[in-house]
């Protein structure tokens, strides 16, 4: 087994500020990982091997220096949706765009920030057509599986991030959140998925915001440490951002290790809203979640935020997903010079696209102002002295691959299908409140299932000191599915 598979980022960077790695050795052996396990797995769609020992060389001369950048050499992947890097496809999941052979002609900020970090590229992972689904089978590259069972899906939309991670092909990956996209395949994929808070993370130059302000993108990781470090180098504003997260008091690396002291923490573990069930499995993982954190001194009490339950809240989420897939559409047609067609996208995508081009103008208006209220209604339970929320990440364990298919006459069967998986996570973009999801619990047919825990808006501080708690006492990243590197 190559032993680097085993290693964090920051372990991994470590090695090369002693001197007992170089970058190159670093990126060739994550490349020989992922020639080993992506057969299985269908993780990385778009390789960019040359590139990266490239790069990796040219940061050798950089480590022969001195240079002391803080991940410099260590292998990374980049989600094929955002994260945008110049010369290289950026797909996001979609036939037109694989057709085409699009190539973006400028990188993200994000990606550069990364990049500036010293992590090396070395491609794009797969995930569904315009992040819609919590599973990642796009009809233009194909299902990513499972590694710890090939026959069930790796979540979604950052499926193909999260597979690659826990299989050991890289120690952290780009990944992105608009409804629950880091966190369940965090959770269905044994990782540490953390959705930063609304502004902390530019989506310039592009654009100045995602999903009406619902995503944000960050990584999927094996450590705690690790996501926090990451945060470090990524956050912060842009030039022209519309708004940003207050900068926090100091470096997110500081607060794994701190004390948090004894919180007040509302746990959730059956239902979030009427017409939803919840997998015991999914249960279980948030009530380990809270018996540790009892053991740790935390007051645990059976409450949540009240608005939590609106049934509303997945109509105006509809709606503003519905209408952004629309301007999609169109600024991917802009991109190829035509107005797409229903064949350039799959039936759902077509069908979602259709639902937010018959929302008008005014209906959309009203929607904002329904979720902007919904958002001061759970902010103050979180005023009422509670410091964080806790459930299950997702209300279902991994599916099996296939059960997210929509014929041409149900063309919605997918979407609707959706909805347990997201029925904790996605209400959270839509207040932009920072949450993390820890695996917790693996059900006895050995598939992961996370617990997820939400702070009030800005905390990650406070997210970041109770998940290095909980993953002390949960060694998490000792285990290893049976497909890895």
């Amino acid at each position: 087994m190559d032993e680097l598979a085993r290693m964090d980022a920051m372990a991994q960077a470590d090695l090369v500020r002693r001197g007992e790695a170089t970058p190159l050795e670093l990126v060739d052996a994550a490349i020989a990982r992922i020639e080993k396990t992506n057969p299985s797995l269908n993780a990385v769609i778009l390789p960019a091997f040359e590139r990266a020992r490239e790069e990796a060389a040219a940061l050798g001369e950089e480590a022969r220096r001195g240079a002391r950048r803080p991940f410099l050499g260590v292998p990374f992947l980049m989600k094929d949706i955002g994260g945008q890097e110049a010369g290289a496809p950026c797909h996001m999941g979609m036939k037109c765009l694989k057709r085409a052979g699009w190539i973006e002609p400028q990188s993200s900020w994000f990606a550069e920030k990364i990049r500036a970090a010293g992590f090396v590229s070395l491609g794009r992972t797969n995930t569904p057509e315009l992040a819609l689904l919590p599973t990642t089978e796009p009809e233009a590259y194909g299902p990513t599986a499972n590694p710890w069972n090939v026959a069930h899906g790796a979540g979604g939309s950052s499926g193909g991030a999260a597979s690659a991670v826990a299989a050991g092909m890289v120690p952290a990956a780009h990944a992105s959140d608009g409804g629950g996209s880091i966190r369940i395949p965090a959770a269905h994929c044994g990782l540490v998925g953390l959705k930063p808070t609304r502004g902390r993370n530019s989506f310039g130059p592009f654009a100045g915001e995602r999903w009406s302000g619902f995503s944000a993108e960050h990584v999927v990781s094996r450590t705690v440490r690790d996501t926090a470090a990451i945060l470090d180098v990524v956050a912060g504003r842009m030039p022209g951002d519309p708004y940003a997260a207050a900068p926090p008091a100091r470096p997110f690396r500081e607060e794994v290790g701190t004390d948090p002291g004894r919180l007040r923490i509302g746990a959730l573990f059956g239902s979030p809203r009427e017409g939803v069930a919840v997998d015991p499995d999914c249960a279980e993982a948030a009530r380990i979640a809270a018996r540790t954190l009892e053991s740790l001194g935390h007051r645990v009490e059976e409450a949540a935020p009240a608005a939590y339950a609106d049934t509303n809240v997945g109509r105006a989420y509809v709606t503003a997903v519905a209408c952004n897939i629309a301007r999609t559409l169109d600024a991917v047609g802009e991109k190829l010079g035509r107005a797409l067609e229903p064949d350039d996208v799959e039936n759902t995508t077509w069908a979602v696209a259709q639902l937010g081009r018959a929302a008008s103008a005014p209906a959309y208006l009203a929607m904002v102002e329904w979720w902007h209220r919904f958002g001061r209604r759970m902010a103050e339970w979180w005023e009422s002295g509670f410091d964080l929320l806790l459930t299950p990440t997702a209300a279902e364990p991994p599916p099996p691959l296939g059960q997210f298919t929509s014929p041409p006459d149900m063309p919605l069967k997918a979407y609707l299908r959706a909805a347990p998986f997201g029925a904790f996570t996605f209400p959270i973009n839509m207040t932009g409140q920072p949450a993390i999801s820890l695996p917790l619990h693996w059900t006895s047919s050995g598939l992961p299932v996370g617990a997820m825990l939400v702070a009030g808006y800005g905390r990650e501080d406070l997210l970041l000191q109770v998940a290095a708690q909980l993953e002390a006492a949960h060694a998490w990243r000792d285990r290893r599915p049976p497909v890895h590197a």
